[in-house]
């Protein structure tokens, strides 16, 4: 079998961060880098949940909402990808993960789809370590561009 795009990058040498992964069509994923890979340091499965539940609540109700196709997970517990259609240039998504981290951060209310009957595991939920690495990130895109988008080899 022919090996997957995103297994053909070097994670020992892979930072936090955003990247292209890879445009299929009219649609790009980016890699939101938000752990170092393979230092021991991961996503635990509740905070990835907020993540999940927040992240795509914010992406779906922005501007951006008929092109964003999917935010996820990355099962390594280290990220998500975002998938997105072409229209929205690579500085738009680079906002649009600004604009969604922030919304973490400042997160204060009920969980969006965080009801028994909404959710599958509706009781896993860690929102204080979801808005910490929220933080970490925006420190991390703080400076970001479009040439930062391109994985380092």
């Amino acid at each position: 079998m022919k090996k997957i795009a995103s297994f053909t990058v070097n994670h020992d040498i892979l930072e936090k961060g955003m990247y292209v992964s890879r445009v299929d069509g009219d649609v790009v994923t980016y890699d939101v880098r938000m752990k170092k890979p393979n230092q021991g340091d991961y996503l635990s499965t509740g905070g990835m949940h907020s993540i999940e539940h927040l992240f795509a609540t914010y992406a779906r109700n922005s501007e951006w909402t008929d092109d964003v196709i999917y935010v996820g997970p990355m099962g390594c517990r280290t990220g998500f990808y975002l998938l997105v259609r072409d229209k929205m240039s690579h500085k738009e998504a680079i906002e649009l993960v600004r604009q969604s981290m922030q919304f973490i951060v400042s997160f204060d209310s009920e969980m969006p789809g965080g009801k028994r009957e909404e959710c599958g595991n509706y009781l896993d939920h860690d929102v204080p370590e979801a808005k910490a690495v929220a933080a970490d990130m925006l420190t991390v895109l703080e400076n970001w561009t479009e040439e930062d988008l391109k994985y380092k080899e």
